[in-house]
């Protein structure tokens, strides 16, 4: 919210006055001021007009008052936006039953079916399927394959078109916050489309996929969950293997 302040009108009677005099000689040019409303023949040169109005705080000109609303959101603007997203959906193939997006400046409302759910962390997710099984653990290793999109539902990333699905060790900081804990509940044969806010979401810059700060949604399938050990080899190297 953004607050407007004025500086109130000053007294009338402390209306800073000031008239320029002519007299027939233009070398006798000279500026009257007064601080009441009947000035008198206080008369300043050019010069010492300007250092007054410098140095001195009492020869503030009073603030106009003014007045301003603040801005209120407009449900026709809303629709526009909303079917501005979806027209962009669309056109981008977006999978459906996409979640929508309403962006206007830094403020993003989420448009999504019951079929979601909010988790406290503000990650959004829905099953598709629950799967079967364990859920990972720490140190284990999940196999799996995604599909990220942006919020105009464009396809940022996918293993399906790479060709092999993605490796990784749960717990080791090596995903997105959000993305790890989308799966961190999933089962062996699980799909899930996750909705990853801002704050949890993966770095931005030339080197990402990600340009900005913005949700993002990752369609995981989660194929199989291995054990990992470390085991040391020749006394000095070691490695972790996961079957």
């Amino acid at each position: 919210m953004v607050t407007i302040l004025s500086t109130p009108p000053l007294s009338p009677r402390l209306t800073f006055l000031c008239e320029t005099k002519l007299s027939l000689s233009r070398s006798n040019r000279s500026v009257c001021c007064s601080l009441s409303e009947d000035p008198k023949d206080q008369c300043l040169s050019r010069r010492s007009l300007v250092y007054v109005l410098v140095a001195s705080p009492c020869l503030l000109l009073p603030a106009l008052s003014s007045s301003a609303k603040t801005k209120s959101k407009s449900p026709y603007d809303e629709r526009r936006l909303l079917e501005q997203n979806k027209r962009i959906q669309r056109e981008n193939n977006a999978p459906d039953e996409f979640p929508n997006f309403v962006r206007e400046g830094f403020e993003v409302k989420v448009l999504a079916s019951d079929n979601y759910i909010k988790a406290d962390s503000g990650l959004i997710y829905r099953d598709f399927n629950v799967g079967q099984g364990d859920f990972p653990k720490d140190g284990q290793q999940v196999t799996f394959h995604y599909i990220g999109y942006n919020e105009s539902g464009r396809r940022i990333d996918s293993t399906y078109i790479q060709g092999s699905p993605a490796r990784i060790r749960m717990g080791t900081n090596a995903l997105v916050p959000g993305f790890e804990m989308g799966i961190r509940d999933m089962k062996p044969g699980g799909r899930r489309r996750i909705i990853i806010p801002p704050e949890l979401g993966p770095p931005v810059g030339p080197s990402t996929f990600f340009s900005s700060k913005q949700f993002e949604v990752f369609d995981v399938e989660l194929l199989s969950i291995q054990n990992c050990e470390r085991r040391t080899i020749i006394g000095f190297y070691s490695d972790v293997t996961c079957s």
